[in-house]
């Protein structure tokens, strides 16, 4: 017998991450984690790319056979972070285009009751990405490399990305751009960021890409434009709130130095009820700062200045252009002030069922329904949604134009609804001029009866 062969490091790790055993994927994984450190800290160490496809594999796999929610997020969020036990950006570039090649080829085997874990694992990976670029200050050198990364593995056409990795990346890529950045970039850095949706969208054979790519970073920013104006307005208000306060701290310490010793403060004493309890305003002030959610600033000038530059291409596609045409004439009237759905209240971005209906019935305002109750209240309403009605009633009660007939829907041929004929009245007799009377049935006897 000969003598046993030593496999690699990474391979005896990736068939434990995959054991059966939870406790030896646990231990598996922290063990993962202190040989990246320690390989990784020396000058002649790293990883290459099928060592680090080996190592993501039995991640993928230990994945695969976690149970229960909690626990699914608590590993994804494990594994997720194995970006930062990296010490070079090469490495872990390295480490996530390699996930990302994991996921485009394992993609086809996942079943349905697995999608979900996998779904929020692509989520997780892509905020550490992001956040490892904050930690280096968003470079621009590092940006371009991650973005390029990001195009090369997922929204190129020649990539192997299936629809579900690339209409996922797509939906996401927006929200952890917010969760991770959102005060800290310029509209500089966001228009560099969308740069490859820009790209890929006026190139793109598919339809289904460019249909993501419109609604789930174009449209998306034409939406939340209300919500980045309002927030810079207030970040402008807080901001010179803090200065007024500030001269106002400088004043008060100023008449506190002029007082008299014995003179008491009016300001209670510490570790009083009165000075340790909150004021009401403040207190709603800070709740109202937390249940708002950050949102991206663009510059909506820039952003349809370039979309427009890569969609008037002579090699763009027809379809392509038409579509982002679209989308540059939203960002041009938001540039010049325009908001497409100022008119819609709050309650109609909870229910987009009702966005309509509650559109259609603001035209109408109080001072129209006033003094008009039951029916008239209605058709006044009905006269304002629609404008052609008022000049149907119109023709109905001047009778119409008797030389001109007007075709029915329920005519010779026609599938619309039938006509309702009027009852004659009991006891009348339906004369016409020119026109013979029916006669009259004569009822059959019974021969026996003649």
């Amino acid at each position: 017998m000969g003598p046993r062969v030593q496999l690699p490091p990474e391979i005896q790790l990736a068939q434990r991450l995959a054991g059966n055993e939870q406790v030896t994927r646990d231990r598996a994984v922290r063990k993962l984690r202190k040989y990246i450190v320690a390989r990784t800290q020396r000058a002649e160490g790293g990883f290459t790319h099928d060592e680090l496809l080996k190592v993501w594999k039995g991640l993928f796999y230990c994945m695969w056979m976690q149970d229960k929610p909690l626990l699914q997020e608590e590993l994804g969020r494990t594994i997720s972070q194995l970006v930062h036990a990296f010490q070079t950006t090469e490495a872990q570039h390295l480490f996530l285009q390699t996930f990302w090649q994991t996921m485009n080829r394992e993609w086809p085997g996942i079943d349905r009751l697995r999608l979900d874990k996998f779904y929020m694992l692509m989520r997780m990976v892509l905020r550490e990405a992001l956040t490892a670029l904050q930690t280096q200050g968003w470079d621009e050198r590092q940006t371009e490399q991650l973005l390029e990364l990001l195009t090369t593995e997922i929204l190129h056409p020649d990539s192997e990305a299936p629809n579900g990795v690339k209409s996922h990346f797509i939906e996401i890529f927006l929200e952890e751009l917010t969760k991770v950045g959102a005060h800290e970039l310029t509209a500089d850095q966001n228009l560099r960021l969308i740069g490859p949706f820009c790209t890929i969208a006026a190139q793109t054979q598919d339809s289904l890409v460019l249909h993501n790519i419109a609604q789930g970073i174009f449209e998306t920013i034409v939406e939340q434009a209300p919500l980045a104006i309002e927030e810079l307005m207030n970040e402008l208000e807080e901001e010179e709130l803090s200065e007024e306060e500030a001269l106002s701290e400088e004043e008060v310490l100023e008449e506190e130095e002029a007082q008299e010793p014995g003179v008491l403060s009016r300001e209670p004493p510490k570790g009083s009820v009165c000075r340790a309890q909150r004021p009401l305003d403040k207190q709603a002030e800070d709740d109202d700062e937390d249940s708002a959610s950050p949102v991206l600033q663009f510059d909506y000038k820039a952003v349809a200045d370039r979309l427009f530059e890569m969609a008037s291409r002579q090699d763009t596609p027809p379809q392509n252009r038409k579509r982002l045409y679209k989308v540059v004439r939203k960002l041009q009237a938001l540039a010049e002030g325009l908001f497409p759905e100022a008119d819609i209240p709050e309650e109609a971005y909870r229910n987009p069922r009702g966005g309509r209906r509650v559109r259609m019935k603001k035209r109408l305002s109080g001072s129209q329904l006033q003094g008009k109750t039951g029916r008239h209240a209605k058709e006044a309403l009905r006269s304002d949604l629609s404008p052609g009605s008022t000049r149907r009633r119109r023709r109905r009660r001047a009778g119409g134009d008797p030389a001109v007939p007007r075709e029915r829907p329920g005519g010779h041929g026609g599938r619309g609804a039938p006509r309702r004929q009027r009852r004659p009245q009991v006891g009348a007799k339906a004369k016409m001029a020119g026109c013979q009377e029916p006669k009259a049935k004569r009822k059959r006897t019974p021969e026996g009866q003649k």
